[in-house]
Formats: structure tokens, sequence, C-alpha cells
């Protein structure tokens, strides 16, 4: 009997604690369906008012050759939160840019944390808690320890790339 119930109460517990992935509710600040919470890149990109801008400046998007191979030399196994909205203008655009960048980078997917806020820039379950963010789209980088390294806020200051390449030599 104990080991019913405690084995209840993991499945009870895990499911309490799991997240729907990719979740679509309509905000009401935008009148707009969106995205909220976790994602993946596939469930972002294919969500139909993201998609319409991300192919076309995914593609058109080409990165500092010279910044991309100083960069590379710097990237280890930090790990980067994606704060954005799918209702958000700027998100639309930097993040297609910014999973360019990652992509010629080859960095491993797993590293990368996909979260969609509301148009109150808020998520479900405490998931954003303690970020501080004020503005989307918000690219975070953190160290293999979990310490924020830096972040770019709504758009970079040069170019995406030189931004991550000023947080990276700042880590050194």
């Amino acid at each position: 009997m104990k080991i019913f119930l405690s084995i209840t109460l993991i499945i009870i517990a895990m499911n309490v604690s799991a997240q729907e992935v990719n979740k679509k509710v309509h905000d009401k600040i935008h009148n707009k369906d969106i995205l909220l919470n976790a994602c993946t890149r596939q469930g972002l990109i294919t969500f139909p008012e993201f998609k319409e801008m991300y192919d076309p400046l995914y593609e058109a998007y080409i990165p500092d050759a010279a910044t991309m191979i100083e960069l590379k030399k710097l990237i280890k196994k930090e790990h980067i939160k994606i704060i954005l909205g799918t209702w958000c203008g700027d998100s639309k655009v930097n993040v297609p840019n910014f999973f360019k960048v990652l992509d010629a980078l080859q960095f491993k997917e797993k590293n990368t944390d996909i979260i969609a806020v509301d148009g109150s820039k808020k998520a479900e379950n405490g998931i954003i808690d303690g970020l501080n963010i004020t503005n989307v789209p918000t690219f975070i980088v953190f160290d293999k320890k979990g310490n924020e390294l830096g972040r770019i806020v709504e758009h970079p200051k040069t170019t995406l790339e030189a931004d991550l390449l000023a947080i990276f030599k700042k880590k050194k």
C-alpha cells in the first residue's frame, strides 16, 4: 500500500509541475493568440504569426564573419535564455537573426531555453521570476554555473553577434 501511495504521489507531483510546451493562449492585451511559457524552436517557427517574418529574415541575415570567428573561440558551455513575445515586432525581427547567429556558431540547441511571454511580459508558474524582464526580446547568457554573464535587451546596440562578443569578452 505504501508503494502504491508513493507512486501515486510521484505521478501527481510530476503532472502538477509539468508544463505544456508551445502553449497557445489568447492574449487580452493584444487581442490575439500567442504562445506562452516554454517553447521549442520548432513550435515557435511554425506559429503562424511568427513564421511569416521568421523565414525571410532568417535567410537574409548575414552575421559578420570576423566577429563570428572571434566569438566561436570564446563560446564554451554557456546557456542562453531567449525571452520573447510572439506578438512583439522586435521579437519577430531579432529572434530569427539571433538563431542565425547561434546556428552559424553551431551552438547546441539543448543549451537554449525559449520562453514566450504575454502582453504584460509575464509567463506562468514563475519560469521568468527573478529575470527582471522589462522588454522583449531579451537574450540572456549564463555561464555553466548559472551565473548571468550579460544580456541583449530588445535590440542590439551594434549587431547581435558583436553584442554577444562583448558579453563573452567581458567574461574573460
